[in-house]
């Protein structure tokens, strides 16, 4: 069976999802999917045998719903009342489903959404259940949102411990359980909330963080993006450290890790304006955990625009998992390009389609 690549991009309007050989040099685009809904999450799931899709949409007159596909986007299933919902004692209505995660276990996948709430799947993502306690903590009700709302932008499960989830919110910081969502501590030594005045700068929580991530195989690391600032963690989140020093800007939005080198991690440097520093669209490599840091995306024999006055978003950036990995953005002027060779060179994926919310890649079966 050959190997190929599969691509799913979210966007304000509907989701678009691209297939190709393991080459990644010409796509096949399917779509739109869910047209005139906001995807604002996406999932490949290559556990088992035939991967399951899965899609966060949101629409104006129905509501959030999680579809699903197990048949590579061909036809799609959704949940009937939507598969992510509060119960009915909760005074509250998810609007938004931010984040959708495979678990350490079979068939478990988490969720994240807008009221910052966590959700645990346990088959595959047709039904959610909410876990109590994130949302009965005492600091839920102080925090706050950003621009785009209450964005639960990052849910991290431990690749080998169940019991320990990683997840971080805007404006509400890095939050953590490790005894399977029955409690959990605020995780934000060290991160600098630049907007709060002189001398209340490190708060117990209530940072803007906007997007975590790490390696399985060196999962006690973390590496974060803040509202400025860079950072990463070596101790489970118990403390970070600024990485943010050989930047252009310490602002940005995603930061994705290596699939295969936890020391190696890429940022989308944002400047004054949220677009990139000179308007140069341009992604930044580290190859020792972030103490030094490499400009990619200008080579003559594929480059990423100049000219460029928009943002990328915390989702509309990651790497597929084969063994010479991909490395994929997605821009708001709808445009997706991808690079075969780890950032050293890129080509178009998919160009003008609507705001790109979020890009999910991964190596398949075809």
């Amino acid at each position: 069976m050959a190997r190929g690549t599969m691509v799913m991009v979210g966007t304000r309007k509907g989701l678009w999802v691209a297939r190709s050989d393991e080459a990644r040099e010409d796509w096949q685009v399917s779509g739109p999917h869910f047209a005139m809904e906001e995807v604002y999450s996406c999932l490949v799931d290559t556990r088992g045998g035939r991967p399951r899709l899965l899609a966060g949409a949101s629409s104006t007159w129905l509501g959030p719903q999680v579809w699903r596909s197990d048949d590579l986007g061909a036809t799609w299933t959704d949940t009937p009342g939507g598969a992510v919902a509060f119960p009915e004692d909760v005074d509250a209505s998810v609007e938004r489903v931010w984040q959708l995660a495979p678990g350490t276990e079979p068939g478990v996948v988490w969720a994240g959404t807008e009221p910052g709430a966590v959700f645990r799947s346990e088959d595959g993502g047709e039904t959610f259940a909410l876990q109590r306690g994130l949302w009965d903590h005492p600091h839920r009700e102080q925090w706050g949102a950003g621009f785009g709302g209450q964005a639960f932008h990052t849910v991290l499960p431990h690749p080998s411990d169940p019991a320990s989830v990683t997840v971080a919110i805007s404006t509400g910081g890095v939050y953590q359980t490790s005894d399977g969502g029955e409690s959990w501590e605020p995780r934000n030594a060290g991160i600098r909330a630049e907007f709060l005045p002189e001398g209340e700068q490190f708060p117990e929580f209530g940072q803007c963080v906007h997007k975590v991530t790490r390696h399985p195989a060196r999962p006690e690391r973390l590496y974060l993006q803040n509202h400025g600032g860079v950072y990463r963690s070596d101790d489970h989140a118990a403390t970070w450290t600024s990485i943010a020093a050989g930047l252009p800007s310490d602002f940005g939005f995603p930061v994705v890790v290596h699939p295969h080198d936890p020391d190696t991690l890429y940022v989308f440097p944002l400047g004054e304006g949220r677009f990139p520093p000179d308007g140069r669209a341009r992604v930044w490599r580290s190859q020792d955990a972030g103490a030094t840091w490499a400009e990619l995306g200008g080579s003559e024999a594929g480059a990423l625009p100049d000219g460029f006055f928009v943002a990328v978003v915390r989702d509309a950036m990651c790497a597929d998992d084969h063994a010479a990995p991909g490395l994929y953005v997605g821009a708001r002027n709808g445009t997706v390009w991808g690079s075969s060779d780890a950032g050293e060179t890129w080509r178009c994926v998919v160009a003008d389609l609507p705001d790109v919310m979020v890009v999910r890649a991964a190596a398949i079966d075809l």
